[in-house]
């Protein structure tokens, strides 16, 4: 399984007590593929940099880099799809270019996305995603 994952759920996918955590750990035993950008992996340190204990950035990119679960994709074309945060829309179009099966957020922007025929993202929040996975 392909999917994309919003910095937002994998900061809260990284706390060992999160309701979330079930997340990486599925990662962490190669259940899924995550697909990212550069850009997408600039965001993830810049927010693990934030909002994570000190050390876990580090830590943590050196797993993404090192995995080979982990797929470097490049976008060509931009679909603008999310006009409310136009940031978002680095997630949206790797979605499409790379033909993932989820694009995984709790991000509320992305319910655009589920109102486009074309081109089709199917985007899930993180508890939507843990029912997913409860059932691979």
């Amino acid at each position: 399984m392909k999917i994309i994952l919003d910095s937002n759920v994998l900061i809260s996918s990284l706390g060992k007590r999160g309701v979330s955590r079930p997340i990486w750990g599925a990662f962490i035993d190669g259940v899924y593929q995550i697909i990212v950008s550069e850009d997408i992996i600039k965001e993830y340190e810049e927010v693990m940099i934030q909002h994570a204990a000190p050390g876990v950035a580090e830590i943590i990119m050196a797993i993404l880099v090192e995995s080979p679960n982990v797929f470097l994709q490049k976008v060509f074309y931009n679909w603008n799809a999310i006009s409310a945060d136009p940031d978002d829309n680095k997630f949206f179009d790797l979605a499409v270019v790379a033909n993932v099966d989820y694009l995984v957020t709790n991000d509320q922007h992305f319910k655009i996305a589920k109102t486009l025929n074309f081109p089709k993202v199917v985007v899930v929040n993180s508890e939507e995603f843990l029912e997913i996975l409860s059932k691979t």
